[in-house]
């Protein structure tokens, strides 16, 4: 049996699984963004497909955590830690918003050198953007739980 001011292992659980999805989607992306290669129309639509993935999968992710859950449990835990969770979830429409441009950008046409390095940039900023609000999330609720998360910084 675990103590009740420890998170519940189910809960840790689910937020590293989450998270290892996240990053392993992140990493086939980014493996696609950083081949020097124009895509040929099949290899663009894979791309789109996972982007799209991608945003499915983050826009229910971030459903969860609105509805409550282990960042409600750590305001709950100290109460002090609300604004930083309000500030995490702030991040949620951003977040979508830049990887729909992403998908905008790469839309249903042919790509251009240009377009397809607008594109890789867009998406470099998308990553970074996401490991920051990634990182401030886990910090939170690792100090709303008091427990390491394991975590990599």
């Amino acid at each position: 049996m675990y103590s009740t001011d420890r998170i519940d292992p189910v809960i840790l659980g689910h937020i590293l699984g989450q998270h290892r999805e996240l990053h392993s989607q992140l990493l086939s992306m980014r493996a696609e963004f950083t081949n020097p290669d124009l895509p040929d129309a099949q290899r663009l639509g894979a791309v789109r497909e996972m982007l799209a993935g991608l945003r499915d999968y983050l826009r229910t992710h971030f459903e969860q955590e609105e509805r409550g859950g282990f960042m409600e449990e750590s305001i709950a835990r100290m109460p002090r830690l609300s604004s930083a969770v309000q500030k995490v979830m702030a991040d949620h429409p951003g977040l979508l918003a830049e990887l729909d441009t992403l998908l905008e950008t790469i839309g249903m046409r042919d790509i251009s050198p240009e377009t397809w390095a607008e594109a890789t940039r867009g998406f470099a900023a998308f990553s970074d953007h996401l490991l920051v609000h990634e990182r401030n999330e886990n910090a939170v609720v690792q100090e709303g739980y008091n427990e390491d998360l394991d975590l990599a910084d």
